[in-house]
């Protein structure tokens, strides 16, 4: 197992494409299965693809960390080809120059991403400032991304884990101690909450949950220390130590672990909690994701065995794309009631939304497969 970290990571579009296929369609065929056939596994399975409700934790929540995750990984490998061309070794010796086109291509991004945010949150319908939701699920992305990539051009690892854990105390700090008007400090509700009176105070337009937004501007900050331990993560893989790369997996595995006991710890005063994005669910979910990705990695880009990831693959290298479709700009069940409509009803009536819901999966697939195929893809 000794097999180099360089160039482009299998992995990484096949992990990114495993999270996002819950949400284009995944969790659709899941709980249509859960009634069909109501056993136990199929129950906890369909239980695991909702929202907690407020504390606590579940399989979907860890989805949009798990993709931020995954982009502060590619980080690393995305500036390589630009400090082989620069002739140094750390992103912080990059000549000022080059980092300034580095800052315009990431302000770029980000803003583009924010932009496609707007429009899966129905921009193009003109309902007007009131009725336009501005946070979302790809404006997030973008921020945490770009704030924690101009952490990772200008500072060193130690630095970049003071600003790791700077941001997790900090946050912790803040929501623990600034009083809200007519709730006092610390009262970590929907609507007594920091986060939640910074989004009503601050955030233009309509808020996803009336009293707060779960991708809201304060809860932000400690997203940008989730996507920071994708960087680490990718910085440790790529780094040329005399480590084995068999040592650098157990150690990954371990620091894992350490982050998971981490946040159930601090879950005690802190709760993890998604919809804030509390500094507890960072350490558990970043530990979960940083085990999704020794899994993956390990399985397909050590032993090489990736044939069975290649639906993944195909999904992880459009993710952006798939996922605005999904999300309501292209009608897929349309189509594949159009397609598959007539045989599904041949089958007995129980089983019928389960095929219905595995319908429009292979529509998404043929759709990203053709992409796939003329190599077109959706670059940001």
């Amino acid at each position: 197992m000794n097999k180099p970290t360089n160039g482009r990571l299998i992995s990484l579009d096949a992990l990114r494409g495993f999270v996002m296929f819950w949400i284009m369609s995944g969790e659709h065929i899941i709980h249509a299965l859960a009634k069909a056939a109501p056993i136990p596994v199929f129950i906890w399975m369909s239980s695991q693809l909702h929202h907690a409700e407020w504390n606590g934790i579940t399989f979907y929540d860890m989805i949009f960390p798990v993709f931020l995750f995954v982009a502060g990984v590619s980080m690393p490998y995305s500036f390589e080809k630009k400090m082989s061309l620069a002739g140094v070794k750390t992103p912080q010796e990059l000549p000022s120059k080059e980092k300034r086109k580095i800052y315009f291509s990431m302000l770029k991004r980000t803003c583009i991403l924010l932009v496609l945010g707007l429009v899966v949150n129905g921009l193009l319908r003109f309902d007007g400032v009131d009725h336009t939701r501005f946070a979302s699920v790809l404006g997030r992305i973008g921020l945490a991304w770009f704030f924690a990539g101009i952490i990772y051009l200008n500072f060193d690892l130690k630095k970049q884990l003071i600003w790791f854990f700077g941001i997790l105390i900090g946050y912790y700090a803040a929501m623990k101690w600034i009083p809200v008007p007519d709730f006092g400090a610390g009262v970590l509700t929907k609507e007594g909450s920091l986060e939640g009176y910074i989004d009503r105070l601050l955030l233009p337009g309509r808020l996803h949950s009336t009293v707060y937004d779960p991708e809201g501007i304060f809860s932000t900050l400690p997203a940008i220390s989730t996507a920071l331990l994708g960087v680490f993560t990718g910085t440790f893989l790529k780094s040329k130590c005399h480590l084995s790369i068999k040592v650098k997996i157990l150690l990954m595995a371990l620091a894992a672990v350490i982050l998971i006991i981490a946040g159930l710890i601090w879950d005690i005063n802190f709760p993890i909690n998604k919809h804030l994005w509390t500094s507890s669910f960072v350490c558990f979910v970043g530990g979960f994701s940083i085990l999704f990705f020794v899994c993956f990695y390990l399985i397909i880009d050590l032993l090489d065995f990736h044939k069975w990831a290649f639906p993944l693959i195909l999904i992880g290298s459009n993710s952006i794309l798939i996922y605005m479709a999904a999300e309501g700009l292209v009608d897929f069940k349309h189509t594949a009631d159009y397609v598959f409509g007539g045989l599904i009803n041949f089958l007995p009536l129980i089983w019928q939304p389960v095929f219905a819901a595995l319908s429009v999966t292979v529509i998404q697939l043929l759709l990203l497969y053709f992409l796939y195929k003329r190599k077109w893809f959706l670059k940001i």
